[in-house]
């Protein structure tokens, strides 16, 4: 059996479990937000395809809202976001989330620094609320080195199916590293909480991130009887053990 029937195999088998730890989450009325962030081209849309690709079409939700209105940029930050939470039963995978206002938008000068630091202190209470009423909430951030960011970003450019990944802001990723680095370890820092941790997923291997993303995912989720096993602290750790192990 080769390395590609292998990685088949064990997506089949975590996909079989996701079903399975899905129809449990909505006979018991849970409700779910899966927030992904990360780098441009760090991998957040394969893993949500596959996350999602035997999921129940009418509970499964994934949110890519796009750049904001201009009304939309006077109403309170979060206001956009709240309408697509779960209700019970539902799943929520947000492929990038209120956390704009942590990452592209500071870096890219689309909010003020004061508007940065009111959303670093407001997103711990907001999901405080979130969990308070019963939602479960996972954040990811995928992580990802220069080089294969370059390399993924490059193959982009190239590939016809893949027109619709290519966007404006993907020449700044490589510009502009250093300010999202520190945007990213500032966020790190100030929105990892006890209601709503960060887990960090290394991501230059994009197979293994898949398989270990679902791994977490499964392991959070806790189905009676589920024997998925954590994924290697090595490859999948939390916000507070980040230090040293972030591609800088």
């Amino acid at each position: 059996m080769g390395k590609k029937d292998d990685y088949e195999a064990e997506l089949e088998a975590l996909q079989i479990e996701l079903v399975e730890t899905q129809h449990w989450w909505i006979e018991q009325g849970k409700k779910l937000v899966i927030v992904f962030e990360g780098r441009d081209s760090a991998g957040k849309d394969g893993a949500i395809k596959r996350i999602t690709e035997y999921a129940s079409p009418r509970q499964t939700r994934v949110v890519a809202l796009p750049k904001p209105t201009e009304r939309e940029t006077t109403q309170w930050y979060f206001q956009r976001y709240a309408p697509h939470l779960p209700a019970a039963g539902e799943w929520v995978l947000f492929n990038r989330s209120w956390y704009n206002r942590a990452g592209v938008e500071p870096v890219m000068g689309f909010c003020t620094p004061e508007q940065h630091a009111q959303f670093l202190e407001d997103a711990p209470r907001f999901e405080k609320m979130l969990t308070g009423s019963g939602v479960h909430l996972i954040k990811l951030w995928l992580d990802i080195s220069k080089t294969e960011q370059a390399k993924r970003i490059a193959e982009r450019m190239t590939d016809p199916l893949k027109r619709f990944k290519v966007s404006p802001l993907d020449a700044e990723a490589q510009k502009r590293w250093d300010a999202y680095s520190a945007a990213r370890d500032r966020m790190l820092t100030e929105s990892h909480s006890k209601a709503g941790p960060w887990t960090i997923v290394a991501t230059d291997d994009k197979k293994a991130a898949r398989l270990n993303i679902i791994r977490h995912i499964l392991t959070e989720l806790k189905r009676p009887g589920s024997k998925v096993k954590r994924p290697d602290r090595d490859i999948v750790f939390v916000a507070d053990d980040h230090q040293g192990r972030l591609n800088p």
